[in-house]
Parts: C-alpha cells; structure tokens; sequence
C-alpha cells in the first residue's frame, strides 16, 4: 500500500480532535515527530509537551490539526 493511500485511509477514519497512538520516531529542539499509523506522521511541537518524548516510545496524542493539502498533522498532548 503506497503512503498517499495509507494518507487518505487515516483521514477518511480519524478526524480533527480525536485522540490515537503514536510512537515517536524522532525528537528536536522544537517538537517531536510521530508515526500514528505506517506512514503516516506528523509533529508534536514541543511546547505540548507534558514531559519530553522518548523516541521509540508510544504517547497518546490528540489530533489538533490536519493539512490535507500538504499531507501534515500536528498533535497535542492528551
């Protein structure tokens, strides 16, 4: 299954404000990056952090935001 159909598989389930799994594949200065389903990623900035990720580990996020257009979500912490 390619990444754009995996993209559109998430959204059409998941929507703005729901809550779901993530493992965290990378952590910066500025934010964490998350995998909520393979292939599908997206950033949890840090200043939403309630303490800081670990990568490799699994967090709850809450949905904040979805960019379609550009492919993207930004996620709080839940």
């Amino acid at each position: 299954m390619s990444q754009s159909t995996q993209w559109r598989e998430f959204i059409a389930e998941h929507s703005d404000g729901r809550v779901v799994s993530a493992t965290v594949t990378k952590v910066l200065p500025f934010g964490a990056f998350l995998e909520v389903a393979p292939g599908v990623h997206g950033l949890l900035p840090q200043s939403d952090w309630k303490t800081e990720p670990r990568s490799g580990s699994t967090i709850p996020v809450r949905i904040a935001e979805i960019d379609v257009e550009k492919r993207r979500m930004r996620f709080v912490a839940a």
